[in-house]
């Protein structure tokens, strides 16, 4: 009876029959994790200026629950939440962005590029490629 479990003449056994999901290597996507901290960051400055009420309108609430939802998505590797922080950084580079133009202030400058080079990072084959 257990030599059914075991491999049979052609070679093939059980293990062989069913393919085996692919292993998700963190060490190739360091990235990823930099990003998902992050912008759990973002979503607790946000959550405290709201808290404070001098920084930021109640509204800003919903944006620290997409922060922190793309955060741990990105942790588990998600396709969706590679979008969301996507589309969040991407968002906040161009803000910034903005913000530097019309205002020349350095820390938005410093921000905003640092939103453009996670954004150029999030649209590299190799990162879309380890999503599922």
């Amino acid at each position: 009876m257990r030599d059914e479990a075991r491999t049979n003449n052609s070679g093939e056994g059980p293990e062989d029959a069913a393919p085996t999901p692919t292993r998700r290597d963190w060490a190739a996507l360091p990235g990823l994790l930099a990003i998902g901290l992050y912008l759990l960051v973002l979503a607790g400055v946000i959550i405290l200026g709201v808290v404070e009420g001098r920084h930021y309108p109640p509204l800003f609430l919903i944006l620290a629950a997409a922060f922190m939802t793309a955060s741990a998505g990105l942790v588990l590797l998600l396709r969706w939440a590679w979008a969301l922080a996507l589309a969040a950084v991407f968002l906040l580079a161009c803000y910034n962005l903005w913000i530097f133009g019309a205002q020349h202030a350095a820390p938005a400058l410093v921000q905003g590029l640092l939103n453009l080079v996670f954004f150029l990072y999030l649209v590299r084959g190799e990162v879309r490629d380890k999503l599922r």
